[in-house]
């Protein structure tokens, strides 16, 4: 099967209300090109998962901007002032977990099962409202596992099957999401042909993608004189 389609046809497949995960780590390691497409469409009523908000003008942090997203949980949002906005104004609901634990959650919705069981949050804000039990007189939190209608994924090379390869940082939260959502969609740096990739340095499975697009060089997506590259 043909897994290769266009950054139009995989965002056709995208539709208001959903709930999507799009890794990388401040906007690296995040698919920009399909990020920048559902923008551009408008798509709306997003319950976005993913590490950070990025920048107002700059990876997943557009949709906060253009108030595309109706909830957004995430580890920090402290680099995109319109989520602290949204957040206090009541107009988007943020859900704030701890690093670990949310990259811990989304490996249990990959892993099928139902929750983490971790001790951080444990006398803070955090545990408002959550689950404790205790194990061996050690009081633990029970953070449900998640898992979305769509992964966003981005990798350095990908072949014509969908296994990819992820460069440096680039792996932050993409690998963990592409197992947590019931339709994958990777956006690629680079497309090579299957047996291109020695199988050792193959970090997703194929079997786990849907969908392979090519991305456009980022600085084509944003434009030279964006302030990240200057």
């Amino acid at each position: 099967m043909n897994k290769i389609i266009t950054v139009s046809e995989a965002v056709d497949q995208i539709k208001d209300g959903m709930t999507i995960m799009v890794g990388g780590f401040l906007g690296d390691g995040t698919p920009h090109s399909l990020v920048n497409e559902i923008a551009r469409r408008g798509i709306k009523d997003i319950t976005l998962i993913c590490n950070d908000t990025g920048f107002v003008d700059y990876g997943t942090g557009i949709w906060v901007n253009n108030h595309q997203v109706k909830k957004t949980i995430a580890s920090h949002v402290g680099t995109n002032k319109q989520t602290g906005i949204q957040m206090a104004d009541g107009s988007m609901v943020v859900e704030l977990v701890p690093q670990g634990s949310l990259a811990e959650k989304i490996r249990c919705g990959g892993f099928g099962l139902g929750a983490a069981i971790t001790p951080t949050g444990v006398g803070t804000a955090v545990e408002e409202g959550k689950q404790k039990i205790t194990i061996e007189g050690i009081e633990y939190l029970v953070e449900p596992a998640l898992r979305a209608d769509i992964a966003l994924i981005y990798g350095a090379i990908v072949d014509k099957r969908g296994n990819v390869v992820y460069h440096k940082t680039g792996r932050n939260f993409n690998p963990l999401m592409a197992m947590a959502a019931d339709k994958v969609i990777v956006e690629a740096g680079q497309i090579v042909e299957v047996g291109e990739i020695d199988p050792n340095d193959v970090m997703t499975s194929g079997i786990v993608v849907d969908h392979i697009v090519q991305g456009e060089p980022i600085k084509e997506i944003y434009g030279e004189d964006h302030w990240r590259f200057q």
